[in-house]
């Protein structure tokens, strides 16, 4: 199977989950899913847990933000290198005028990185809590047209890279 038909078939299955035209209660959760994700609400909750945090929450609030700042750098450099227009639609034009570009997924990439590092670090409550928002982040995203499901099995990837490769850093300080 050559590229063009990988991606053929890959717009296809991502066109069958769309339902960013489509208003309902299904539509509403994707969109509070998906812009739980954005970078922005990552980067003020953790600055402010850093802040306002005791030991535990203050050093584990700075290594999930570091770690999150590292990987957006990583994510735009794939991004311009690529250079994979997103699906054509409506919903998300913030993120069609700030970043045309989707693959892979900075939102699926974060969330699964917050995840791994939850994960590996605790609490436990919070592990499983963002284990099960992270693919649900990533499938809105996708169900909002602004991804393609490769999109997200790529942010998935580098989340779960980097989420090793921060935890290993971690480990060594």
């Amino acid at each position: 199977m050559n590229l063009r038909r990988l991606l053929e078939l890959d717009a296809r299955w991502s066109a069958r989950m769309r339902i960013a035209e489509r208003p309902g209660i299904l539509h509403k959760l994707c969109v509070f899913l998906a812009h739980s994700g954005d970078s922005w609400f990552w980067w003020a909750g953790l600055a402010l847990l850093a802040w306002l945090g005791r030991d535990f929450w203050r050093s584990w609030a700075l290594l999930v933000l570091a770690s999150i700042v590292v990987l957006a750098v990583l994510v735009l450099a794939i991004k311009f290198l690529i250079r994979r227009r997103r699906p054509e639609g409506e919903w998300g034009q913030i993120y069609r005028s700030t970043d045309p570009h989707s693959f892979p997924s900075g939102h699926a990439a974060r969330a699964v990185l917050i995840a791994v590092l939850a994960a590996a670090l605790g609490p436990v409550w919070l592990a499983v809590l963002l284990c099960i928002w992270a693919p649900l982040v990533a499938l809105a995203r996708v169900a909002l047209g602004v991804h393609y499901l490769s999109d997200i099995l790529a942010g998935f990837i580098l989340g779960l890279a980097a989420g090793a490769i921060a935890l290993q850093v971690h480990a060594a300080f």
